[in-house]
């Protein structure tokens, strides 16, 4: 089934490209919204339902929302590969009103509410009409009324106005990052995503989120010669292994100091980004400026 063509989608120019227009109804109004990114296995679900965790733990009512095709995002919060958007839909072929919440939200850890916009199949649609779908499917049912905070959880590098949807939506956008050239690299397509975005839509840039690095030398390098900052760092540690194996939020793993200062830091990243974090006014290399600034002798 082609759900571009069964449900077409508007479209509008930004920047000399074609993107996935938003219906201004559409808008989140009533919580705050962060859209995680990076490159494709840098741990940005893993990173978006920990931080979803730690919204939790200081009292806010969070939603989850996965946006890659392979529904993957929540597990570890639910326990189970939760049932898509798009899967919903089509079981009541698109006549929405015929949903319940149940259908396609799921409660996981500590009550965050997780939903799974899912995709069409492969080459026949856009990521950016499932997501605004996803949106338009919790406003119709009022669930972002008793919602403080929104997770994107968005797949892999910012490449088609699609997947960048969730930027028309967001508040802040985060980039999680390791210390190496190509996350690096793909960190700085993002900040251009994310600043072609800035001009016609609220989002902006909160900042950094280094992963899976001992160090964050070569990420710090990068923020100040392009006007990022870092908010948070999580190395590299086997428990974040165990605990996708678990199917489990690291806040639910057995205690240890290791344990400990990571959730430790995932709480404070929620504290700052619950009190605000200023926008990054980041202006992004060209690629092959990156490339000769990226390394060393």
């Amino acid at each position: 089934m082609n759900i571009a063509i069964r449900n077409p989608v508007a479209m509008r120019r930004e920047e000399g490209s074609l993107q996935v227009a938003l219906d201004p109804a559409d808008r989140i109004e009533t919580a705050k919204v962060f859209a995680v990114y990076g490159k494709g296995g840098i741990g940005k679900s893993t990173t978006s339902s920990n931080l979803s965790v730690a919204f939790s733990k200081l009292g806010k009512r969070v939603l989850q929302i996965g946006c890659d095709p392979k529904h993957d995002s929540t597990f570890t919060l639910t326990k189970r590969l939760a049932p898509t958007v798009i899967d919903a839909l089509e079981s009541v072929n698109f006549h929405s009103e015929e949903l319940r919440p149940e259908d396609f939200v799921v409660e996981g850890y500590n009550g965050v509410k997780c939903v799974e916009a899912g995709g069409p199949p492969a080459g026949t649609g856009c990521g950016g009409y499932v997501v605004g779908q996803t949106v338009k499917l919790l406003k119709e049912h009022h669930l972002l009324e008793d919602t403080d905070v929104v997770v994107f959880d968005v797949l892999g590098d910012v490449v088609c106005g699609g997947f960048a949807s969730p930027l028309q939506h967001a508040d802040r956008a985060l980039i999680v990052t390791a210390n190496d050239f190509d996350s690096i690299f793909a960190m700085n397509r993002i900040v251009a995503a994310i600043h072609s975005k800035a001009k016609n839509y609220g989002v902006r840039l909160g900042g950094v989120i280094a992963n899976r690095s001992a160090k964050t030398d070569e990420i710090d390098r990068f923020n100040a010669a392009v006007g990022l900052r870092r908010l948070a760092h999580f190395p590299d540690l086997d428990v974040v292994r165990r605990s996708r194996l678990k199917k489990s939020t690291l806040f639910e793993m057995e205690p240890s100091p290791e344990l400990k200062a990571v959730t430790d830091e995932y709480m404070r990243l929620a504290e700052a980004l619950w009190a605000g974090a200023d926008p990054c006014e980041a202006a992004p290399m060209k690629d092959r400026d990156l490339f000769e600034f990226l390394g060393f002798d």
